[in-house]
């Protein structure tokens, strides 16, 4: 093998794909950078044996062949190499990959060619055109509430049906927060299996690194999702994950109970407010409570050793609940994934989930399950 190639034009590809490979101890297959030379072209691989990312690239190519390296020194190397041409080609006596650039001169250890397992290949049939920045936008709006631990179908974020033709939903959910989002796109729809697309969190975040704003191509097989750039220079593929997805409707249909309170806040009012009661919180009491009136809403929070505090925030309220108390951080996080100057918070009891919708935020709500805990007063009001 023997190739140059410009680092400006491949490090990029280098950087998504530094970020699937494992830097740590175990099989040299997969702490590797793959790299296979065709005519004018160089492809660059990695795996961790469930993400697979694949990018071609133009280069100089003398001699075709295939090579494996470390993938965290060869990418190091290159990120840390000034811009320009560099020459790689293999000695297969030695057994090293000899990078030069300039008068600098580099010996990398290779893998022997017969470690590597070809990767799966994009299908051609039945793709759809989306653009980055739109999937983007709908993992931003739900991931923050997927299970972060290894809990099978809520560690997954899910891609389903909607009810009405053509709607897409996506969902994430934990033990006390869910998120959903509607789109309507007829192609995106068709695509996706009437029990859904799960995929795990941990999957899904690297996808999010390689997403940009450009037109993507997407498209599913038995087993994978795939994706792929508009000029089909690059791909990542995601194992999908066969659990079925808890049924929402159950708690979604609380929510529409026309006995439901509703509180219409100021969005960078409470956040401001929430976010001066945050200095009051400790890992103990970790809490916001809203006292509720139509006249007006106190925010107030207290610990021991920490002191108290409290807010009027102005809004509207209608409704029998007196009293409902959430975590503030978690209520801080739910609050800056929507875009609304005004929100509407739906209780439908003290212990009940509440659900967040803003009229500039369409198709998306949160839903949040309070706190629950024994009052106590650490300090009065004098």
């Amino acid at each position: 093998m023997k190739f140059v190639i410009r680092k400006q034009d491949v490090i990029d590809g280098l950087s998504k794909a530094s970020g699937i490979i494992s830097a740590k101890s175990g099989a040299a297959y997969l702490h590797s950078i793959w790299l296979q030379t065709s005519p004018n072209t160089l492809s660059v691989m990695a795996t961790n044996s469930s993400i697979e990312f694949s990018g071609k690239y133009e280069a100089q190519v003398e001699v075709e062949g295939l090579v494996g390296v470390n993938g965290k020194q060869f990418i190091d190397l290159f990120r840390r190499l000034p811009d320009g041409d560099i020459q790689c080609f293999v000695d297969d006596e030695k057994k090293v990959l000899i990078v030069k650039h300039g008068r600098r001169t580099y010996r990398l250890p290779t893998n022997d060619s017969g470690w590597f397992q070809a990767f799966h290949v994009f299908p051609e049939h039945n793709s759809v055109t989306w653009t980055g920045d739109a999937f983007q936008e709908l993992i931003e709006r739900v991931f923050f509430c997927v299970d972060s631990e290894n809990k099978e179908a809520i560690s997954c974020m899910c891609l389903k049906k909607g009810t009405e033709p053509g709607t897409v939903e996506a969902c994430g959910l934990n033990g006390y927060r869910f998120a959903l989002k509607k789109i309507m796109d007829d192609n995106i729809y068709a695509m996706i299996p009437d029990d859904g697309l799960l995929l795990q969190k941990g999957y899904v975040s690297e996808l999010r690194k390689w997403l940009g704003s450009s037109e993507i191509e997407v498209v599913l097989s038995d087993r994978r999702f795939f994706v792929r750039s508009g000029n089909g220079r690059e791909m990542i593929s995601l194992p999908r994950d066969l659990y079925q997805y808890p049924d929402c409707s159950v708690f979604l249909n609380r929510i529409n109970d026309p006995a439901a309170s509703v509180l219409r806040v100021n969005r960078q009012e409470c956040i401001d407010a929430l976010d001066r009661l945050l200095v009051f919180n400790t890992d103990k009491d970790a809490w916001a409570r809203f006292k509720l009136s139509s006249s007006e809403t106190i925010l107030s929070t207290q610990s021991q050793g920490s002191g108290s505090a409290s807010e009027f925030l102005e809004g509207t309220y209608n409704g029998s609940i007196e009293a409902i108390s959430f975590n503030t951080l978690s209520m801080l996080e739910i609050l800056s994934h929507f875009q609304s100057e005004q929100l509407e918070l739906t209780l439908t009891t003290s212990e009940g989930p509440c659900a967040v919708r803003g009229s500039e935020d369409p198709d998306y709500l949160v839903l949040v399950m309070p706190m629950q805990f024994a009052d106590a007063t650490y300090y009065e009001e004098v």
